[in-house]
């Protein structure tokens, strides 16, 4: 779909900007990757399977299982609970409030009692699926509306207030109310959870975990052993997707596996299957989002009223900057002069709702625009020109300094959303889109189309300030070839590749004497998760900072040996040069060669790098000031097609156009949009977590829970990159790619909706949950049919 198509873009003038294949392509594609299953076993290996509650809420009777009889399965070695936990039973990333074996009580289907640990992978699942567990059971709080009636809450509220919103609201021309929500979704990464726990000499521990927080994993399981932070080494070479199910979940079972590792003091691996998976590890937070807006005729919002409620589940995990963060994003590219919104953060008798891709941004967004659609329906308009009168303006332009500030008190400087939906509505030809959607629908009864273009604004950084840190290792050999390890996680995204190419670059060196090695608890200490769309702009300037270290060593001796000044010194395509007086490179010595000479001349090779996000400055609990380092921005038009008799639908088209700044690898980046945008679409379309009455899931596993496939990407599919660079020091001047393609797929909502609004000849408001499944999409045609001749 976005292959390279010119000889220029492979030219290798500089390692940054081309598009390198992802460093482990070729292992992909061959099976040689090796993920964690597919270490070699040390002799002795046991395997261990979590026991799980068959109740969402209850006391455990006892150690909440029978142990002699556990005991007495065939093949089982060992059990263990929560007593016996020499240190601390936690796995709360932020607050500690969440065991990762159940202490006492039961307080969702499918949380971890106990561990079971067998000769045999298939012996250990078998006699956890036969364990009973002992409870008096008592009654469940399950759903977002059941937390608010009792008011049952994991943690207070938050909100923000700007202007007058109820004066405003009151006074303007034209009101609505309404409510909508956004459904769960699953990680659904290939590879599932799975740690191997080995026991070294003097009471340390090696843990192999597929995890994006490897310092994460490393201090929970010290604590829970008793063991100081340097006894515990958690190394990560690759993940097979997180998308944040495996940024604070992968400690359920990392700890496990390490207390049953430690107390044996045998290798054990715990690879949990697909339906355990689901069924332990939490979700996308769903929300309820009620508002009341006014507007003027032009569809000006000129106050809104917003209430935010989530079910975060019975602990805290990361609910708090999700919610956060949810609150930050509701003006998603709006200037909302009048605003109040309030954030609940509903406690439930279900798994912990956790990090996940966007973290809360892409719920915010969804509200602000499904208020965007409602007023554009309300007053007739094209739901563009709607969203067009409503984006922040340049002071200058509007006469108001307070036109480009967020309401959290950020002074937006970096603004290109109204040049870029610009672009995208000439380059998509969405009038004439429009028109002829329009003339479809005319002619046909039973098929109707949708067409939305939706934007987007994205903040970067961590709203937890102290996590906008990185670090790296870089050393070189006397080959002249180079390691480098940083506090990123490779989980597919091609963070290993990106940062090879910024160190190649930092050493103005081919990329190909580059290796980026596993992720090391004990090389780079104390890293950040790799989440927040980070990886790459605080490890790559970690990574920066470290070359610019070896410059200054390098440079002395290649001045050295050159006969020059070391100010007068570069490093371009593999050698240092002298510059000569007239600007021109004058003699060189070999990479190679001046490496060795260092190495003689006793010149140290290997160097650590840091870094720290510079200009944050954020109060995350009253929510105002410098939240954000940077903003992304991009936009999508989405086409689709319904069939109004079924509720089924067809994506027809798709047109991107998003800002990731100079990219480092623009193959890689444009990977990351389409494949974020169909996570997105899944979401908010296909993807259901389906519960019973008793709070269990229903959809653990492929049978049941549908995600998107390759067959559900339409020929018309087109990502382009906004023509655009870093006005912060980013690497390479880049922005991150990670989370902010996934709102993109808000067009692919508002584009059903449309379809379903045209119905009823756009004669009615419509009001549809997301996901917009087929039935849904039947149940809003038939009500907004009903709605429109009533």
């Amino acid at each position: 779909m976005n292959a390279p198509t010119t000889l220029q873009e492979l030219m290798p003038a500089a390692e940054q900007g081309r598009e390198l294949q992802h460093e482990s392509a070729h292992l992909h594609v061959t099976g040689e990757a090796r993920f964690t299953d597919d270490l070699p076993e040390l002799q002795g290996t046991l395997y261990a399977a979590i026991i799980k509650s068959p109740i969402a809420h209850g006391e455990l009777i006892g150690d909440g299982v029978d142990r002699t009889a556990i005991l007495a399965t065939h093949g089982v070695v060992a059990v263990f609970t929560a007593k016996d936990i020499p240190g601390e039973n936690n796995c709360g990333p932020i607050i500690h409030d969440d065991p990762f074996l159940a202490a006492g009580k039961v307080e969702f289907v499918g949380q971890a009692v106990a561990v079971v640990v067998a000769r045999n992978m298939l012996y250990a699942r078998e006699a956890a699926a036969k364990a009973k567990v002992l409870f008096k059971e008592l009654t469940p709080i399950l759903s977002i509306d059941d937390a608010m009636a009792h008011q049952s809450f994991v943690m207070p509220p938050k909100g923000i207030t700007r202007g007058e919103p109820h004066d405003a609201i009151a006074k303007a021309p034209h009101k609505l109310k309404g409510r909508t929500e956004t459904g769960q979704q699953e990680q659904f990464y290939m590879e599932g959870q799975i740690t191997y726990a080995v026991p070294r000499e003097d009471g340390q521990l090696t843990l192999y975990v597929s995890t994006q927080h490897p310092d994460g994993n490393q201090r929970e399981a010290a604590a829970a052993l008793n063991l100081s932070t340097n006894d515990v080494e958690v190394i990560c070479r690759r993940m097979g997707g997180g998308f944040g199910g495996k940024e604070g979940n992968a400690s359920i079972f990392s700890q496990s596996a390490a207390l049953a590792a430690f107390k044996l003091q045998r290798p054990v691996k715990l690879r949990v299957g697909r339906d355990d998976d689901m069924i332990i590890t939490g979700k996308r937070h769903d929300f309820r989002i009620d508002y009341e807006v006014g507007f003027d005729n032009d569809g000006r919002i000129l106050g809104l009223d917003v209430m935010l409620a989530s079910r975060c589940g019975y602990s805290t995990d990361y609910s708090g900057p999700v919610n956060d963060r949810a609150v930050l994003h509701i003006d998603n590219c709006y200037y909302l002069p009048n605003l109040h919104i309030i954030s609940h953060r509903c406690k439930t008798n279900t798994q912990s709702a956790t990090a996940f891709r966007g973290f809360g941004g892409p719920q915010g967004m969804f509200g602000v625009e499904t208020v965007i659609e409602q007023i554009a329906n309300k007053l007739g308009k094209d739901p563009l020109d709607v969203r067009k009168v409503n984006l922040y303006q340049d002071p200058a332009a509007s006469g108001n300094p307070e036109t480009m500030t967020t309401q959290y008190g950020q002074l937006i400087e970096d603004f290109v959303a109204d040049k870029l939906i610009g672009q995208l509505e000439t380059e998509s030809d969405y009038r004439a889109r429009r028109a002829s959607v329009n003339a479809f629908n005319a002619a046909n009864k039973n098929r109707k189309r949708g067409l939305a273009l939706v934007p987007l604004k994205f903040g970067i950084s961590f709203t937890a300030t102290m996590l906008n840190q990185g670090g790296a290792l870089l050393v070189i050999f006397m080959d002249g070839s180079v390691s480098v390890n940083h506090g990123g996680t490779e989980m597919g995204q091609g963070l290993n590749t990106k940062m090879a190419q910024v160190a190649a670059d930092g050493l103005g060196i081919p990329v190909s004497l580059v290796r980026v090695t596993a992720t090391d608890s004990q090389k780079v200490p104390n890293a950040s998760a790799t989440s927040a769309s980070s990886g790459a702009d605080i490890n790559g300037a970690a990574i920066n900072n470290a070359c610019d270290q070896m410059r200054v060593r390098l440079a002395a001796v290649a001045a050295r040996m050159l006969g020059c000044e070391a100010g007068a010194i570069e490093f371009v395509a593999g050698y240092a040069r002298a510059k000569s007086q007239n600007g021109h490179s004058g003699s060189q010595v070999a990479w190679k060669d001046l490496v060795k000479q260092a190495w003689m001349d006793r010149v140290g090779l290997s160097v650590t790098g840091f870094y720290m996000t510079p200009e944050i400055k954020y109060d995350f609990q009253t929510l105002q000031g410098k939240a954000f380092y940077y903003y992304c921005y991009g936009a999508a038009v989405t086409e689709v097609e319904i069939d109004t008799r079924t509720g089924e639908w067809w994506l027809k088209a798709v047109d991107i156009l998003h800002d990731v700044g100079r990219s480092i690898n623009p193959a890689l980046d444009k990977g990351q949009i389409e494949g974020a945008y169909i996570q997105g679409m899944g979401w908010l379309t296909m993807e259901e977590c389906k519960w019973d009455a008793k709070g269990k899931l229903l959809t653990h596993g492929p049978s049941t829970y549908k995600i998107p496939v390759a067959g559900d990407v339409p020929e018309h599919f087109k990502v382009a990159l906004f023509d655009n660079q870093n006005m912060r020091r980013t690497p390479n001047r880049s922005k991150a790619t990670g989370e902010p393609p996934l709102m993109l797929a808000l067009s692919s909502y508002f584009a059903i909706r449309d379809a379903v609004s045209a119905s009823a000849d756009h004669k009615t408001l419509v009001f549809m949950q997301a996901p917009a499944t087929p039935e849904r999409i039947l149940l809003a045609c038939e009500e907004a049919k009903r709605a429109a001749t009533s």
